[in-house]
């Protein structure tokens, strides 16, 4: 395995780098005659994960290690197997085995041909660079701090890689930014709407959305951003979505209090209209928060569906956050006036 992989070995296909000595086991085994073939036919290199093949060599499911050695013996294998297994197909190249460990965050993938035959596993030490980078060289489950810096590495390498081709930078982030299209023409749709408010007291409204939306846009990008650093921290679940919401929703409502603040004064005292400070004060308070929220939420639940937040987060979580200070600030509006 290289130990400095270039642009040129990133776009080999994936097989040349796959390994050949992996384990396989028969469904209709049990645990224990599984571990007695073991014992009899040891497997070369090092072990990750045990690959459940048909008669025909076909991937069937996957057994972790873990499962193996706790399940009783008299067990079927295809009880402890994981039915649904990630595969790559021997058409990707590495660079495309790049996407599979920055979302998955496996140590290995099983390669399988069109008919999904078993031909061989692609593990992380076929990026010997960053291994060699953390000083690792064999990243074991046990150690998850230098693991998730391979990982944060590949995903470096992989964002380099495409940026360095315009057309792979392309289909990877104009279908977000059709979010942004959305948002926009929502937005238009939304002023139309709101078209009686908007002309109140000469349009003084319209002098105040610039504000309202880059307030809301701004927290977004922070929230976005530090859910992205948490990911160097903790891998994404719904159960660290819930637990960063609450707080992050409470910064939320003090960024929004303290700048609605500020800016519904200005207003009042620059337009003469004291209920416009009410209007500026709720509509940047509840934008900022709802935006603030979204900016964490977006990347969690993009990771839990293995999307890459990285590109896609940053338009959804605006797109949000516009949407939702406008509905504030023109329902006030109808409310108030």
């Amino acid at each position: 395995m290289p130990l400095h992989l270039t642009e040129a070995q990133l776009n080999e296909p994936v097989t040349t780098y796959m390994r050949a000595d992996f384990a396989t086991l028969d469904p209709e085994w049990t645990v224990g005659e599984a571990l007695a073939h073991m014992r009899k036919h040891p497997p070369p290199g090092r072990i990750i994960y045990f690959y459940v093949v048909d008669a025909a060599l076909r991937l069937v499911g996957v057994v972790p290690t873990r499962r193996l050695l706790l399940a009783t013996l008299e067990t079927p294998v295809k009880s402890v197997m994981i039915a649904s297994v990630i595969a790559i197909p021997t058409s990707a190249t590495l660079l495309d085995a790049c996407e599979f460990f920055t979302m998955h965050r496996l140590l290995a993938f099983p390669v399988v041909d069109e008919m999904r035959r078993l031909l061989g596993v692609i593990d992380i030490e076929a990026y010997a660079e960053e291994l060699a980078e953390t000083g690792e060289s064999t990243p074991a489950p046990a150690s998850p701090g230098p693991r998730d810096d391979v990982f944060q590495l590949i995903g470096v390498r992989l964002t380099r890689s495409q940026q360095a081709r315009p057309l792979v930078a392309f289909r990877g982030r104009f279908p977000w930014l059709l979010c942004n299209v959305a948002g926009g023409t929502l937005a238009a749709i939304l002023v139309e709407i709101y078209h009686v408010e908007l002309n109140w007291q000469h349009a003084v409204l319209a002098l105040f959305i610039p504000v309202v939306l880059a307030l809301a846009e701004s927290v977004a990008i922070q929230s976005v951003t530090l859910a992205l650093e948490a990911f160097r921290e903790t891998g994404p679940s719904w159960r660290e979505l819930f637990r960063r919401l609450r707080p992050e929703a409470l910064t939320g409502l003090l960024l929004g209090l303290a700048t609605g603040l500020l800016v519904g004064v200005i207003a009042a005292i620059w337009q003469n209209l004291a209920v416009l400070f009410l209007i500026v004060l709720g509509g940047i308070g509840i934008g900022v928060t709802c935006a603030a929220v979204a900016g964490m939420a977006v990347p969690h639940v993009l990771r839990l569906l293995k999307r890459d937040p990285q590109v896609a987060a940053g338009p959804i979580a605006l797109t949000c956050a516009d949407v939702a200070a406008l509905l504030a600030y023109f329902n006030l509006a109808r409310l108030l006036t």
